[in-house]
């Protein structure tokens, strides 16, 4: 096996987490009114969508005990 006899310099390291950049990143764009609305619009549809299936889908997921089908269970025996 062989052996590096230089040290392996990793300051480098320890000093990339100091590092602190004197450059400012540039300002945000503001959102238009027509890209804040359209993101309204688009929550709105979402959550519209999630209730109504919610609602249509209620009635499929609710237990009924008719009469008819305990009187079938009930002369099955």
């Amino acid at each position: 096996m062989f052996r590096r006899r230089e040290p392996v310099p990793f300051a480098f390291v320890a000093e990339a987490d100091r590092f602190r950049s004197n450059v400012t990143p540039p300002p945000r764009r503001r959102a238009s009114a027509a890209q804040i609305a359209g993101r309204c619009l688009l929550g709105l549809t979402i959550v519209a969508g999630l209730v109504g299936s919610l609602i249509l889908g209620m009635p499929a997921l609710a237990i009924t005990h008719s009469p008819t089908q305990t009187q079938q269970a009930s002369h099955g025996h």
